[in-house]
């Protein structure tokens, strides 16, 4: 044999590693096709951070694009008989497909709902955190999550009596009122109370002056002025963020600064 004749080892490995770089450039697509539906309609920017979107994004993508091609590398061989190497193949195929169907019910499962102000602060809400066993005692409007939109919401006071001592109860259960469907209502009934509660931007300036010109900028990208703009702190997945307010109360934007302080 010619020194520079590859032996059948390497000839074979070379086409198990042709056969597992098609199926990961068939996994890329789908990634990409997967990214336009998880980071675009279920998470989009800023709630690819504030829910944790584009963590959940990565990690089920990448268990789905590494898997199926490592496997195709380990059980591709064309000594086998075409039957049974269709058949090892699309068992893979079928496993990939499972994974991510699977991590992409979750996902959804988790997706951010509505964006809710309650008493001094917004909360993301995600489909998993809501109290489903309210929404038949919804607003008509919110009695049915949203699949692919984000509500603006407020949250109406406890009335005395049972239903503020039942608030108090779930709230220590871990469902706050933005959590809770029954206490629901469009934001524009809650903005007044919103801009009460609100601060100056200028005092988160004055909190976080090592990054006043990276907050300049983002005000300056939203429209907004240090002197009439307010914030409310956000919780979310992601901790440290706040929400920005026009001067009449309505969002304006996002800032990766922890408003609670």
């Amino acid at each position: 044999m010619n020194a520079t004749t590859p032996g059948p080892v390497s000839t074979a490995l070379r086409r198990r590693a042709l056969a597992a770089g098609v199926h990961f450039l068939l996994s890329l697509l789908v990634a990409l096709l997967t990214a336009l539906l998880v980071l675009w309609l279920w998470y989009p920017s800023p709630y690819d951070v504030l829910a944790g979107g584009r963590g959940l994004f990565w990690l089920v993508v990448s268990v789905d694009v590494v898997m199926g091609p490592l496997l195709t590398f380990v059980v591709f061989n064309e000594k086998k008989p075409r039957k049974e190497l269709v058949r090892d193949l699309a068992i893979i195929g079928a496993m990939q497909l499972g994974a991510l169907a699977y991590g992409l019910h979750t996902v959804y499962a988790v997706r951010p709902v509505a964006l809710v102000f309650e008493t001094d602060r917004f909360r993301v809400v995600t489909a998993f955190d809501v109290r489903v066993q309210e929404l038949p005692r919804a607003l008509p409007a919110y009695r049915e999550l949203p699949m692919a939109t984000r509500w603006l919401l407020g949250t109406r006071t406890s009335q005395a009596g049972d239903e503020r001592l039942q608030a108090i109860d779930l709230a220590l259960q871990g469902y706050d009122v933005g959590q809770r469907p029954s206490y629901w209502q469009p934001y524009e009934q809650s903005k007044a109370a919103a801009l009460e509660r609100a601060r100056p931007v200028s005092v988160l300036l004055k909190q976080y002056p090592q990054a006043q010109s990276d907050l300049q900028q983002r005000l300056s990208a939203h429209g907004l002025a240090a002197d009439s703009a307010r914030f409310l702190p956000v919780m979310a997945r992601a901790q440290g963020w706040s929400v920005l307010l026009e001067p009449d109360g309505d969002i304006a934007g996002f800032v990766p600064y922890d408003g609670f302080f």
